[in-house]
């Protein structure tokens, strides 16, 4: 056993197994909220900027809405907060969001958290 799992690790770079995908995953659009408050630590922004800086910065695309439905979900918690909203000629009013302190305090733990993790999976293959 120990043997066909070791082949099914010995992958071309080409192609990634459902493993590493999974985990890709898991680690960005699952968890956007790391990296939205991430930015929103720099400068306040509107959700549409916030896309964009996520697909430059850390180089993933997220759906139209889906920066919406987790700045809503960080909102009601209190991580983020409206700074102000401007209007425009078309469509709705532009909502520039910033983070809190408890905003902080949550992006300080999940970076600590990844930080941790990261050196544990280090020191466990050295």
């Amino acid at each position: 056993m120990v043997i066909k799992v070791l082949w099914h690790c010995a992958f071309a770079f080409d192609e990634q197994p459902m493993a590493y995908e999974r985990l890709v995953r898991k680690t960005t659009k699952e968890n956007l909220w790391l990296y939205l408050l991430s930015i929103l630590e720099r400068e306040p922004r509107y959700a549409y900027q916030l896309r964009e800086v996520i697909r430059r910065r850390f180089g993933f695309e997220i759906g139209e809405v889906t920066a919406y439905v987790v700045l809503y979900a960080l909102k009601k918690e209190g991580c983020v907060e409206i700074l102000r909203t401007e209007p425009r000629r078309e469509g709705l009013a532009r909502k520039y969001y910033q983070i809190t302190p408890r905003g902080r305090m949550l992006l300080s733990r999940g970076v600590s958290y990844l930080t941790e993790l990261s050196e544990r999976l280090r020191n466990e293959t050295h």
